[in-house]
C-alpha cells in the first residue's frame, strides 16, 4: 500500500494550488455535504480550477450504498474516467465515503482528502482505511487505499458546533492513552472549546501514522487504535437510528473507552488509580448520560460483527498502563456488560 503525506497547513488555498501543480487531471470533483458546501468550500474556491460539485446529505446515516450509487453515477453521467481527481471535502463521513467511491470506480482513481473536523483530521486522515456503514454496523463493507495526500487545516473548525469539537477530542484523547503518558499529561490540561490545535493535532497524527507504517493493514500494533471502539462502536450503532438518541462518534467511544478502562483494569493490569483519572476525565469532559440496562444485551450483541473478532470471539485492544496498549485480548458478554453497569455506577 502506498505512502501519502499528510500536510498540516495553515493557507489551505497555496497548499491545494501547490498539489494541483505537480499533477495534470483530465477532470476533478468535489464531494460535499450541505455544511460544507456552505461554510467551508468558499474558503478553497480560489484554488480550484474548473471543477464538478457532488453534494449529499451530511450524517452517518447517509453513509451507505444508496449514497455511493449516486455518487459513482453522478461521475459517470459526467463522463469522468481514470485520469480524474476527486477532492473529498468534509468530515469523516466524506472523507470514508469518498475515498471508497474513488478506489473503487473504474477500478479507481486518485482522491485528495481535506477533512474539516477535529475527528476526521486526528482520526480518518491517516491510514488508509475507508468503508461505509452496512444495516447498521459500522465500516462493515471497505478497503484499504491511501490518498494522494491529506491537507490538514485547522481553521475549518470556526465552521464547527462545540459538539463536533468534543467528539474529535476523543480521539486526541485515545492516542494518549494508548501511545503516549505524557501526551495524555498534556492533553488533561486542554480546553477542547478554547485551544489552538496546530500542535496536538500534528502530534496525534504523528502517532497515529507510526502505528500504520508499522502496520498498515491492522495485522498487529495497528489495533492498539481500537481502543474504546469495541464496546463504543456498538453504542453508537445501536442509538444511530433512534430519533433524538443518536451520540456523535467521540461521545459513544468516550464510553466505550470507560468500559474498555475498567476491561484493562480486570485483566491486562490497568492501575485503580489509572482507571479512576481515566474515568473521571472522561466523565468530566462528556458528561454522559447511563445507559439503560435493558439495553446492555442488544448493544454488546453488536460486538459480535467487530472486525477484530476471530473465530466468533470478540477481542478487545485493551491498557496494560497508560501509554501502553494491548492487543488480542478475548472477553466475554458477561464482562463486557460488568463494564457498562461500572460505567453507570460512575455516572451516578
Amino acid at each position: 500500500m502506498k505512502n501519502h503525506n499528510t500536510e498540516v497547513t495553515t493557507d489551505i488555498n497555496q497548499s491545494i494550488t501547490a498539489f494541483l501543480s505537480t499533477r495534470k487531471y483530465s477532470q476533478i470533483a468535489v464531494l460535499v455535504d450541505e455544511n460544507t458546501e456552505k461554510h467551508c468550500l468558499p474558503k478553497i474556491l480560489d484554488a480550484l480550477p474548473e471543477h464538478f460539485l457532488i453534494s449529499i446529505p451530511s450524517g452517518e446515516d447517509n453513509k451507505n450504498l444508496d449514497t455511493c450509487e449516486q455518487v459513482w453515477l453522478a461521475l459517470t453521467e459526467a463522463g469522468f474516467d481514470r485520469k480524474a481527481l476527486l477532492i473529498n471535502l468534509g468530515g469523516g463521513v466524506i472523507g470514508d465515503m469518498g475515498g471508497f467511491v474513488a478506489s473503487t470506480y473504474k477500478r479507481g482513481f486518485d482522491f485528495l482528502n481535506i477533512p474539516t473536523t477535529l475527528l476526521s483530521q486526528v482520526d480518518a486522515s491517516v491510514g488508509g482505511k475507508l468503508g461505509i456503514d452496512f444495516h447498521g454496523f459500522k465500516n462493515h463493507i471497505g478497503i484499504f487505499c491511501q490518498p494522494e495526500n491529506v491537507l490538514i487545516y485547522t481553521d475549518f473548525y470556526k465552521t464547527l458546533p462545540q459538539a463536533e469539537i468534543r467528539s474529535g477530542f476523543a480521539e486526541v484523547i485515545k492516542h494518549g492513552l494508548i501511545y503516549d503518558a505524557k501526551y495524555w499529561e498534556e492533553i488533561k490540561t486542554i480546553d477542547p472549546f478554547d485551544h489552538d490545535w496546530t500542535a496536538i493535532v500534528s502530534h496525534s497524527i504523528a502517532i497515529k501514522k507510526k502505528v500504520v507504517i508499522e502496520d498498515p493493514f491492522e495485522s498487529g500494533l495497528r489495533k492498539i487504535l481500537n481502543f474504546g471502539h469495541t464496546i463504543g462502536h456498538a453504542i453508537e450503532s445501536h442509538f444511530l437510528e433512534i430519533p433524538g438518541e443518536r451520540l456523535l462518534h467521540g461521545e459513544a467511544i468516550a464510553l466505550g473507552m470507560i468500559c474498555e478502562a475498567y476491561l484493562s483494569y480486570k485483566f491486562t493490569g490497568l492501575s485503580q488509580e489509572q482507571l479512576d483519572e481515566i474515568t473521571d476525565f472522561l466523565i468530566q469532559v462528556y458528561e454522559p448520560k447511563a445507559i439503560d440496562p435493558k439495553l446492555f444485551d442488544e448493544i454488546l450483541a453488536l460486538t459480535m460483527q467487530d472486525k477484530k473478532n476471530e473465530g466468533g470471539v470478540v477481542q478487545f485492544s485493551l491498557l496494560n498502563e497508560i501509554g501502553k496498549c494491548a492487543i488480542n485480548i478475548p472477553i466475554g458478554i458477561p464482562d463486557m456488560i460488568d463494564s457498562m453497569f461500572y460505567v453507570n455506577e460512575r455516572i451516578k
